[in-house]
């Protein structure tokens, strides 16, 4: 009697419909299932992703071939201005604002050979690890902050004035010597970046450069998307080199990865271009699919 009561609950269970809770977004719309839909504050989604154009701190240029994704919800803080106005920012529910895509710097180590006056343990390390061929470095660029630290407008981006996406971000570089936490950059001491799709203004010895607002396109009557869209600013600084080596050799490591790099870099001589296409959506419509 006893199984066949559990037996029948079973099946019960399973006729019951599947919860909002475990529902997805699907098709064109399943970019936007890690959006803050279930905050009744977020008013609207943004998915940015950025597939070429390149990073550039102090003597290192890396080109950007593998997708980075911002990602996140939007509020309006100024319901007079709208989304025209200021919004706050809202981290995406995997805490992702944005994705940790590795790019392959290049060069890498490649004729790099140790300093002479380093310990001979860290010498042999250092020039095991390049005899071995483990030459290849790649820059992973992380948000260095709380989504609160992102700032996004969508009038500047129109109009190509001010800042339109504003945010602090670290420079991971990976290579089996560097370690795991090998960065240009913190939390408490990042790049600052304020990407326009104007014309930047930056110091000597960078000379302007252009963005461009892209091609612009409504989203299934939901939103708008911006394809082609070019982000630019030449106007950072970037710190030195920090935990490069791990914990015991750090403090030799990190001034050789900065005769390397060129860090700590000044503002107007740094660079970052991003091109790739944008979608800003209204949450309302995306929140009734689910």
């Amino acid at each position: 009697m006893k199984r066949l009561f559990l037996a029948a609950a079973l099946a019960a269970l399973m006729l019951v419909p599947a919860s909002s809770a475990s529902a997805a977004l699907t098709g064109e719309y399943a970019k936007f299932n890690t959006c803050p839909l279930s905050n009744p504050n977020v008013d609207d989604c943004l998915y940015a992703e950025t597939s070429s154009g390149s990073f550039t701190v102090g003597k290192k240029a890396v080109p950007i071939v593998n997708p980075v994704v911002l990602k996140g919800g939007a509020t309006i803080l100024n319901d007079e201005e709208g989304v025209f106005g200021p919004l706050g920012f809202v981290a995406p529910t995997d805490g992702l604002i944005l994705s940790k895509t590795a790019q392959p710097v290049p060069g890498g180590l490649l004729g790099v050979t140790a300093p002479s006056w380093w310990p001979q343990i860290l010498k042999d390390l250092f020039n095991e690890t390049i005899n071995n061929g483990f030459t290849g470095v790649t820059a992973t660029v992380e948000a260095a902050g709380p989504a609160s630290s992102v700032n996004f407008r969508l009038a500047n981006l129109a109009k190509g004035t001010g800042p339109e996406i504003s945010l602090p971000v670290k420079v991971k570089l990976s290579n089996p010597f560097l370690g795991g936490s090998c960065y240009i950059g913190s939390n408490s001491n990042p790049i600052k970046l304020n990407l326009i799709t104007g014309t930047t203004a930056p110091p000597p010895p960078n000379k302007p450069i252009s963005g461009s607002f892209g091609e612009f396109g409504e989203f299934n009557e939901i939103g708008v998307v911006l394809k082609k869209n070019r982000l630019v600013d030449n106007s950072f600084a970037a710190p030195g080199a920090n935990g490069c080596g791990g914990i015991l050799f750090s403090w030799l490591v990190d001034p050789f990865v900065d005769s390397i790099v060129g860090t700590p870099s000044p503002a107007g001589t740094n660079t970052a271009i991003l091109e790739g296409t944008t979608w800003f959506v209204n949450a309302v419509p995306l929140r009734e699919m689910l």
